[in-house]
């Protein structure tokens, strides 16, 4: 049986990471932070360990034994848009999970990206893997932190041999959210907490469809390649109505020009600076609400077996599984 140390496991995408491993026979060795929150892990028959992502000899010492490593912890904080913490956990961890995997002479390395470290571009002209970033426009610190770790573990590949392949996800929908990230956009839907439809839209995907194409990189694929997964591209207005549909209430009707999105992302910056805590905007957030965040996803179907599930799928199981756990009743 093959092991895979698999960091960012009690996240979204990694109670998925460690089902669809499971699933397939692997054996899971669960790197994850002292006091983290665990609960997508209960019942699972995996192997947990403790540790900083940034103590290299910690690291090191949890990828002994194992086969793979699929590097999916991240810190994705886009509020404040500037974060000592998130830069450093995202290069500096990143950077001692590549140095134990090359110690360790593992088999492959699945490093999990974003989307939002290549260039987007219009339906007509969605972007993909060859498109230049652009998201250094946004002043966004995990946006470009990403994209820093992105080229640590590209230049790992060139100077250290380091046989990697680099997955880069889009906006995730799906169950198992007990931390409520991505997904917290269709609970303020459902709560009638989103005052109008911004400009721009998104590419989204099936957040199990990116476990099962992560798990294949670790098999298929080509070694130093980059892979983004995702499904649908949809406007604001495109997904709030196919919400509204799904779960049958009512979207918000007011379209909000960019520049007034603009103008209140400012306004909030200002009452948080005065409040001493971050407001339910920033400006970063709402420029890249204003843009249109499209990807074409066909090189990850051909080399990963990217699943397609529909979107409107996505959102169906996300607020079962809402319901079935009690999101729904809440208030926050």
């Amino acid at each position: 049986m093959k092991t895979v140390l698999l960091t960012g496991a009690n996240g979204f995408l990694g109670g998925h990471l460690c089902r669809e491993l499971l699933y397939r026979n692997y054996a899971v060795r669960a790197y994850v932070r002292p006091g983290s929150n665990r609960q997508v892990l209960n019942g699972l028959p995996i192997d947990i360990w403790e540790g900083d992502l940034r103590d290299l000899a910690n690291v090191r010492a949890a990828t002994y034994g194992c086969d793979y490593v699929i590097h999916a912890a991240a810190l994705a904080q886009v509020n404040p848009a500037r974060s000592a913490a998130v830069v450093d956990t995202n290069i500096s961890g990143t950077a001692a999970v590549l140095a134990a995997a090359v110690q360790g002479h593992i088999d492959r390395l699945v490093f999990v990206g974003t989307a939002n470290v290549f260039g987007f571009g219009p339906k007509d002209h969605p972007g993909n893997e060859t498109f230049p970033y652009m998201g250094q426009r946004y002043g966004l610190d995990y946006m470009d932190s990403k994209r820093a770790a992105t080229n640590l573990v590209m230049e790992a590949i060139r100077a250290d041999e380091l046989p990697a392949v680099l997955v880069h996800p889009t906006f995730m929908i799906g169950p198992l959210d007990y931390k409520i990230t991505s997904n917290a956009l269709l609970l303020a839907l459902y709560r009638r907490q989103v005052a109008g439809i911004p400009a721009g839209g998104k590419n989204y995907v099936h957040v199990a469809d990116v476990a099962k194409a992560t798990v294949n990189a670790l098999t298929m694929g080509t070694v130093g390649e980059s892979y983004i997964l995702g499904n649908e591209n949809l406007s604001y207005n495109e997904f709030f109505t196919l919400v509204s549909e799904v779960v049958t209430i009512q979207k918000p009707t007011f379209s909000i020009p960019p520049v007034l999105a603009t103008f209140i992302g400012h306004l909030s910056e200002w009452q948080s600076r005065f409040l001493s805590r971050p407001g339910l905007l920033n400006s970063a957030m709402a420029m890249v609400a204003n843009d249109g965040h499209y990807f074409t996803v066909s090189k990850a179907i051909h080399a990963l077996n990217l699943p397609q599930t529909p979107i409107r799928m996505a959102v169906k199981q996300a607020f079962d599984w809402f319901e079935q756990h009690n999101y729904l009743k809440r208030t926050n």
